[in-house]
């Protein structure tokens, strides 16, 4: 078994499989698994997943999915594999024991590769396993730089064009952030803090910047988590969210951009010391 060989993890709960046993499993047993995850992505939790299977006998009482819609179940995936570091910077793939271990045929897996790939987690190269991206410190500070410009005028597009129901909705994100902030499940945090900058985006209601923005934020996925689910600095970014909030309900323009673009001034700083810290840097 490589030593790069991963569980297969629930979306919204801890649900996790033994890669072992699971790949042992009959082909009953891997479609349940992929059915718990179809269940789970839609917000249902594993308990009331297995109860479901248990009372329809197994998972063919749902509609199949389309293959691209496997793909994407796949990929993300893949993705909280890379958030949580299961699956490291310069791991190979490998696609055959990837794809019998969700058990699926390489196909889909392929597909969720290319989406990876579009996205900047994955490099590809012919004759050999798919890799996770290993980008430089100087590569994602380049980013972080661009998406800082992004998130800034995000914030003033948002105080002039955003509904007061948008507005409730971010403050909404915040709070669960607050709440959240001693949980030790980093993912969820994670996710609640992209989506609390994503909403600021889509309430701009500028559909070149919501896309350019996605784009960015994609290939910074494991580097904003690594800063996100920092302990250090989290204080400070939470008051900074904080003031991002007033300012939009304040319809303060120019005090909320500046404020989203320090905070990601000041993600950059985090990664930083994350990278000087692992000794990372030094690949620059």
């Amino acid at each position: 078994m490589p030593t790069n060989s991963w569980c297969v993890a629930g979306f919204r709960s801890n649900m996790v499989c033994q890669i072992k046993s699971y790949r042992q499993g009959n082909s009953r047993q891997k479609r349940n698994t992929l059915f718990l995850l179809t269940l789970e992505q839609k917000g249902i939790g594993s308990d009331m997943a297995s109860s479901m299977i248990a009372e329809t006998g197994n998972s063919s009482a749902l509609p199949a999915l389309s293959r691209q819609r496997l793909a994407d179940q796949i990929a993300d995936v893949l993705r909280e594999q890379m958030l949580t570091g299961t699956l490291k910077p310069g791991d190979p793939i490998h696609e055959r024991d990837t794809s019998e271990a969700l058990g699926v045929s390489r196909t889909p897996l392929r597909e969720s590769l290319l989406i990876l790939e579009a996205e900047g987690l994955v490099e590809m190269a012919p004759a050999r396993s798919p890799i996770v991206a290993a980008p430089t410190l100087a590569e994602l500070t380049q980013l972080l730089v661009v998406q800082s410009t992004l998130e800034a005028l995000a914030g003033e597009l948002a105080c002039e064009n955003a509904t007061e129901e948008q507005i409730g909705h971010i403050a909404d994100l915040h709070q669960i952030m607050l709440d959240s902030d001693s949980s030790p499940d980093t993912v969820a945090h994670f996710k609640t803090d992209m989506a609390f900058h994503e909403a600021i985006v889509a309430a701009t209601g500028n559909q070149p910047l919501v896309k350019t923005h996605k784009q960015y934020n994609s290939r910074l996925w494991r580097a904003r988590y690594m800063s996100s689910s920092r302990r250090v600095g989290r204080a400070c970014s939470m008051a900074q969210h904080g003031a991002i909030v007033e300012g939009l309900k304040n319809r303060d323009s120019a005090g909320t951009s500046a404020i989203m673009r320090q905070h990601l001034e000041n993600a950059i700083k985090s990664i930083t010391q994350i990278y000087q810290a692992e000794g990372l840097a030094e690949r620059d």
